[in-house]
């Protein structure tokens, strides 16, 4: 078995000392790939030093939104830099999050604009949505998606926004949060995905999946929420993980 965690930050300062030891316990639960998500400076360079030093690692670069404000030539610059290296293979994490208190339109402006320069650059987007779920779709429905391909990462909608996400040709990637007991749209949401559209991620080390749940999550616990998918599902681990696997590398375009 061979698992694809479409969605992690082991270029966190949270893993700096640990790599070599993250990336063996990832191994020892049979997560053998994983797409590196770098959203400023030093998570960039950490993530381009992965890439280069692991064949199985592959690696994200976009304006997160709450960094919306930083966005302007010079990044705009960088991120196509960094993006021209053959194993950066999408461009995100990019979207929008009424969490944070960067104001909306300017979050919509830099959202938009990368989305642009993906079409030019014929990459792929990886989408972060944070009660910000009908905007997120709006802009999306007028990017003709479809003709680069995208990942909801962690998706977080019911399953009426899940058929919509994947109308515009979205891949729905779920994390530990469709573990979670009071997840109950999450879990809807992912029963009705197609398994020709579903991913597995951790968003590590962030919300790590029941029965960890509190503590600091990494990329072997894509393991976790493969199997409670799987189960769900009614579908051996085995296969949903080929199946998700497969999927990651399709919209990611590895051969």
């Amino acid at each position: 078995m061979e698992i694809f965690d479409s969605h992690t930050h082991i270029n966190a300062t949270e893993f700096k000392n640990d790599i070599p030891d993250v990336i063996e316990r990832a191994k020892a639960l049979n997560v053998t790939e994983m797409l590196v998500i770098s959203y400023d400076d030093p998570s960039t360079e950490r993530m381009l030093d992965l890439v280069e030093k692991y064949p199985g690692i592959y690696g994200a670069f976009g304006c997160h939104p709450e960094s919306a404000l930083d966005y302007d030539t010079n990044f705009e610059n960088k991120l196509s830099e960094v993006l021209a290296h053959p194993k950066v293979k999408a461009l995100g994490e990019i979207g929008l999050d009424y969490h944070c208190d960067v104001p909306k339109k300017v979050q919509w402006k830099v959202f938009e604009r990368q989305i642009e320069l993906a079409h030019e650059l014929q990459l792929p987007i990886s989408i972060h949505d944070r009660d910000a779920i009908a905007d997120c779709y709006a802009i999306l429905k007028k990017a003709d998606i479809a003709k680069i391909g995208g990942i909801m990462h962690s998706f977080n909608g019911d399953a009426d926004w899940a058929e919509k996400f994947l109308d515009l040709g979205m891949e729905l990637s779920f994390s530990g949060v469709v573990t979670f007991g009071n997840a109950k749209e999450v879990k809807q949401a992912a029963l009705v995905t197609p398994l020709e559209h579903m991913l597995v991620e951790t968003d590590a080390p962030y919300l790590t999946p029941m029965p960890f749940r509190g503590k600091i999550n990494e990329p072997a616990m894509t393991r976790y929420t493969l199997e409670f998918l799987a189960k769900e599902r009614q579908i051996a681990p085995e296969k949903l993980a080929q199946i998700t696997t497969a999927n990651a590398k399709k919209v990611l375009k590895i051969k």
